[in-house]
């Protein structure tokens, strides 16, 4: 008898700063092991599997995550009651947002077309302990202006093996990024955030291991003065072997959203 398969695209936020990353690792605390063990305790003599749009590291967060249920045999009958049993039995740190039943065709990495990140950071001051999970405080003086000056030498297509930590064979260093900027942070706002903070935005279809928080590590040495224009142009440069000490801390990095090509 051939077995029946059913898949789901499921739209979910985490808030990162206790686990270990996306994908499961043993002895570790993360956000996908978090998920098997719910849907294992919800859908006890089901048959599943997940698979993430993308994997985050340690601390990293979401706004705008999803991943793919695949179930076997028997279909979810009701998806609204099925959301709000799931998110019942999540810890409070993780939230689903939306299920919508795809079709075989669908593939959830193929289908990615657009991811954006986003890096909060405040600099000059010690920011409230509170503000530990979700932005990123430097202390010392940042000049502002030439970090987002720098920040649009990212655009396009580059050479990002700089940017990348242990590359393999297979990895793909070449990269387009679409967007990239320094802004004032309207993303998150709390009474004990700091007076400023700012958002580095990063759009693109894909990007390697700490590529966005070596990008970052690298406007942070421009703005205290350590890396010239010139450098980081030169870092995105093919013959380039230049290595980048500073990758900034998980806890500031944000996945903001994940967008797919048209659903039929």
């Amino acid at each position: 008898m051939q077995r029946i398969r059913y898949y789901y695209l499921v739209k979910l936020q985490f808030l990162g700063f206790r686990y270990s990353g996306w994908q499961k690792q043993p002895g570790q605390k993360t956000i996908e092991a978090m998920l098997v063990k719910t849907l294992k305790f919800i859908l006890p003599d089901q048959k599943f599997k997940i698979l993430g749009a993308g994997r985050t590291d340690a601390k990293v967060s979401a706004l705008d995550a999803a991943f793919e249920l695949y179930l076997d045999d028997t279909p979810i009958e009701v998806l609204e009651d099925f959301l709000a049993l799931f998110n019942k039995n999540l810890p409070p740190d993780i939230r689903i947002l939306s299920m919508t039943e795809v079709d075989e065709s669908f593939n959830i990495i193929q289908n990615s077309k657009e991811k954006e990140y986003i890096y909060l950071f405040s600099f000059g001051e010690k920011s409230h302990p509170f503000c530990a999970p979700y932005l990123v405080t430097f202390l010392d003086n940042l000049d502002l202006d030439k970090m987002k000056t720098v920040a649009k030498y990212f655009e396009g297509t580059h050479n990002f093996k700089s940017y990348t930590a242990r590359i393999q064979e297979n990895t793909k260093v070449i990269r387009t990024v679409n967007s990239c900027g320094i802004f004032e942070n309207k993303i998150l706002e709390a009474n004990f955030f700091p007076e400023k903070s700012y958002a580095f935005h990063v759009k693109g279809e894909g990007f390697m291991r700490y590529q966005i928080r070596m990008m970052m590590g690298v406007l942070v040495q421009v703005g205290k003065g350590e890396l010239s224009e010139e450098e980081v142009l030169n870092s995105l440069k093919e013959e380039n072997n230049m290595q980048l000490p500073f990758v900034a801390p998980g806890s500031g990095l944000i996945l903001n959203q994940v967008d797919f090509h048209k659903l039929d």
